[in-house]
């Protein structure tokens, strides 16, 4: 996907995808401008001091305000939906400002991207829409469910919809590594099972693929990158195998392996060298989705406990090393 000379719209693009979009989309593509939309002034002048580009441009916005998301799409031509409430427990207790953000906030960005005819909308998902068993990955699917159903719909609107499904970011805000990074100096990290697993993937990773969804989309589909997976003891190794461990149980909200597509899931889904893509389930011609792929068997199911692909504790600590250092 070539985005060179073309108006782009990050929504939460100051979190920690939203930064390492912006910093590649402008060393890699050349863009006319890249906007970046989110609530966090703080965040937006910090972002505005590193990169110092008159390429982008800041709006304080929430995309619960539909007037506010509205108003900043003039004269956009892609849009990346990175704003979320996603902290899990957090969600569960503060159940209603996560649905206002996750579905209702999606709900605002997908009528103001038809209104303004944006060209394409990649949004981002996680793997625990799939078979959720908290609020925030209820929410995910749900909006996943919005954007996927807005492409299959009768309407004249020539704006194009697609999804991303990875799992855990490395580094990334709020997820495993930077809180063991912080245990880390109290000396020991708390484990919830031994027994658990993650899908594990790096900002770089992201960002290309959300770029690969862009240039391959047709509408409506769910792109799910192929992942190594991760013991939550190897992780932890990986930053230090020798610090003490204590053991507290999974919290409410978690799963003890997470899924990125469903059993429920294998009718629709097709696989691609790199990547899946899920189809979606009210799509009557089937075949321009499954061009250059091949369907997969009945008893398909990929979570990160049977994932063949594993990523090793001397890996991580290679990237982590690259990250953090």
């Amino acid at each position: 996907m070539n985005f060179e000379n073309t108006n782009l719209l990050i929504t939460g693009g100051t979190g920690s995808f939203g930064k390492k979009f912006v910093e590649l989309t402008l060393k890699k593509h050349n863009p006319k401008s890249i906007v970046v939309y989110s609530r966090d002034e703080m965040k937006q002048w910090e972002m505005q001091q590193y990169f110092n580009s008159d390429k982008l441009k800041f709006i304080i916005g929430d995309i619960r305000d539909d007037k506010r998301i509205l108003e900043s799409l003039e004269g956009i031509d892609y849009v990346v939906h990175a704003a979320a409430t996603k902290i899990v427990n957090l969600s569960e207790s503060n159940p209603l400002e996560c649905i206002k953000t996750n579905i209702l906030g999606s709900a605002n960005l997908i009528s103001a991207c038809k209104s303004h005819k944006i060209k394409k909308v990649v949004s981002l998902s996680t793997d625990k829409a799939s078979n959720p068993i908290n609020l925030y990955g209820a929410t995910k699917l749900a909006a996943d469910k919005l954007f996927s159903a807005e492409s299959q719909t009768l309407s004249n609107s020539k704006t194009k919809f697609a999804i991303v499904r990875y799992g855990n970011v490395i580094g990334s805000r709020g997820s495993v590594i930077p809180f063991f990074k912080e245990q880390e100096k109290k000396g020991f990290f708390t484990i919830t099972d031994k027994k658990m697993t993650r899908f594990m993937i790096d900002l770089n990773q992201a960002v290309n693929f959300v770029w690969l969804a862009f240039e391959k989309m047709i509408g409506g589909e769910i792109f799910v990158k192929k992942l190594p997976s991760m013991s939550i003891i190897d992780i932890a190794n990986a930053i230090n195998p020798k610090i003490q461990k204590k053991y507290i149980g999974i919290r409410p909200g978690e799963k003890l392996h997470e899924q990125m597509i469903s059993n429920e899931e294998y009718l629709n889904t097709v696989e691609f060298k790199k990547y899946f893509k899920i189809i979606p389930s009210t799509t009557i011609n089937k075949r321009p989705y499954i061009k250059g792929g091949k369907l997969v068997n009945s008893n398909f199911n990929y979570n990160s406990n049977n994932n063949k692909e594993r990523m090793t504790s001397e890996d991580l600590k290679k990237i982590i090393d690259s990250s953090f250092n």
